[in-house]
């Protein structure tokens, strides 16, 4: 369905933009990992949902040891995956169907299978090999201890040590070498592989961990530091980012940045007319079920965004975050990795509630909307089983930490098929959930009640509602609890997160509600309408 938004050349201002995480997605080839094949397969699917994109998740040749993003080769697709040609069918298909592809790019680090790091570990101290990357002497007598007092963002020391004696960075998986991008060779790596991808017809890019590529050629000890941080935000980025900029320019690309910065003006910076395009807003993502907080953090984005004239983007979950439903349903309801335990309850049934009035506020607000595969089928996050983890988050915190496996099981499709229809023959990578088969697509779509039937009908008139794209947000209340904004002179969203029911805005007619009004025509708790003035 491809509209005047997805056609204009700006369509990335507005686009609702589906995130892909092809391992759990769909299996095509029935071994019980998701792939291309399988993606192919649902894209009448994803047609029929409404999307204006698809964002993929790296399919590249990887090990696996974090999920794909710890990649080996970025111009081969893995083997578990497809292949290359697999990839291209995809694209082209995809953009048949009105659907743009943005595929992932990780500058940070590569795989310690990698040819570079593989021949930088044969090479030795010393070479040229290992002046990619970054290769240290160690401390204490016999250069025992770590170069640095730096800590993984994976928790533990981010310094493995060789057989030779000498220390790698690696601020992620100890098989995630971090690059060395004060050396030309890596800059000009990257930028043939964004061509490569550029030339086989993606849209966009989106950069990972784009804030922490860049580091001070000391790597001082962060206790003590004086300046600039050492690898979080470095000056040095921006020049990095305006030269790929100039290569998206000439394809009519986009990226999108993963921007962790708690300084607005810090962050508005990689969104300059000749950086990056958009960035994903962590603050709403995180933000708890709370007016006054959404309202701050709603506010807060977009006058990040307005001094650089970028649009804003909104996201509830992707495959690092706790399921919606799950987060909205606990007594906490932000998010922190740092809070990520084992066993805390979530009220489901109020979750899916508020999850349900969250899509409504999102996809009314101005910018573009990123929506996690699984989300529109309302999934909570799945417990998996110890033994079939596979997260090195929860390895490396030593089992205290669940990891982000229980947002990226496998997605159920048929209620009556063997696991749920995604399509393996075999136990899928991961487990569904024994009540998955109940919250299948296919029965979603058969009921008008449904998370699924709410997201088809949201993204619907998203489309057709021109105000959606064009108008800025204006408050309509300051009432405690209520969250009440036009987009032009004919649409208003409300969403009640206060104790009681709440009057609805002189309207003329009721576009969408999120769930039933009361009998008295009031807006329930944790429920969101649209609505025509």
């Amino acid at each position: 369905m491809e509209g005047s938004q997805l056609a204009a050349d700006d369509w990335w201002r507005s686009a609702v933009i589906y995130q892909v995480y092809v391992r759990s997605f769909a299996d095509g080839d029935g071994d019980g990992t998701g792939d291309l094949t399988g993606v192919r397969s649902r894209l009448p699917y994803l047609a029929e949902l409404g999307i204006d994109a698809l964002w993929f998740t790296p399919w590249y040749l990887s090990p696996m040891a974090d999920g794909g993003y710890d990649v080996a080769d970025y111009r081969a697709v893995d083997p578990a995956f497809g292949n290359l040609a697999e990839a291209e069918k995809l694209i082209a298909e995809a953009r048949e169907a009105g659907i743009r592809t943005i595929v992932d790019i990780v500058p940070n680090h590569v795989s310690d299978q990698h040819v570079w790091f593989r021949a930088a570990l044969a090479a030795g101290p010393g070479s040229p090999e290992r002046e990619l990357f970054h290769f240290r002497p160690g401390r204490g007598p016999h250069g025992e201890l770590p170069p640095n007092d730096w800590e993984s963002e994976f928790g533990g020391v981010p310094w493995t040590r060789v057989e030779d004696g000498e220390w790698y960075l690696h601020l992620f998986a100890t098989e995630q070498p971090d690059l060395n991008w004060a050396h030309p060779a890596v800059r000009q790596e990257h930028e043939d592989v964004l061509r490569f991808w550029f030339e086989r017809g993606v849209a966009g890019v989106r950069i990972d961990s784009a804030a922490l590529v860049a580091k001070d050629p000391d790597l001082p000890d962060l206790e003590g530091h004086q300046g600039p941080h050492p690898y979080v935000d470095r000056d040095e980025l921006h020049d990095i980012y305006r030269s790929w900029r100039a290569i998206a320019d000439e394809f009519g690309g986009i990226f999108v940045g993963e921007v962790w910065l708690p300084d607005a003006e810090r962050f508005a910076r990689y969104l300059r007319p000749d950086e990056l395009h958009t960035a994903f807003n962590f603050t709403f993502l995180s933000c708890p079920w709370d007016a006054g907080l959404l309202r701050r953090a709603i506010d807060d984005t977009l006058a990040e965004h307005a001094p650089v004239g970028a649009p804003a983007t909104w996201v509830l979950c992707n495959h690092d975050i706790t399921r919606t439903v799950t987060r909205y349903g606990r007594e906490d309801t932000g998010f922190a990795f740092t809070a990520k335990a084992f066993g805390v309850p979530s009220d489901l049934e109020l979750g899916t509630r508020r999850a349900r009035a969250a899509a409504l506020l999102s996809l009314a607000l101005p910018g573009s909307v990123y929506l996690y595969q699984g989300e529109e089928l309302g999934l909570p996050e799945a417990d998996v089983p110890l033994d079939r983890i596979q997260d090195p988050m929860y390895f490396r915190s030593q089992g205290r930490a669940p990891g982000r496996d229980g947002c990226r099981t496998p997605l159920p499709w048929a209620t009556g098929e063997p696991f749920a229809g995604f399509g393996s023959t075999v136990e899928p990578w991961l487990p569904l959930p024994a009540d998955w088969p109940a919250r299948a697509a296919d029965l979603q779509e058969r009921d008008p009640g449904s998370m699924l039937s709410l997201y088809r009908e949201a993204l619907r008139q998203r489309h057709s509602l021109t105000a959606l794209h064009t108008e800025p947000l204006r408050w309509l209340s300051e009432e405690p609890g209520l969250l009440v904004f036009a987009r032009g002179e004919h649409l208003v969203c409300a969403v009640n997160l206060a104790e009681h029911p709440a009057q609805l805005p002189a309207h003329t007619e009721v576009l969408l509600t999120s769930g039933p009004l009361d009998a008295d025509g009031r807006l329930p708790r944790d429920t969101a309408v649209w609505l025509a003035v």
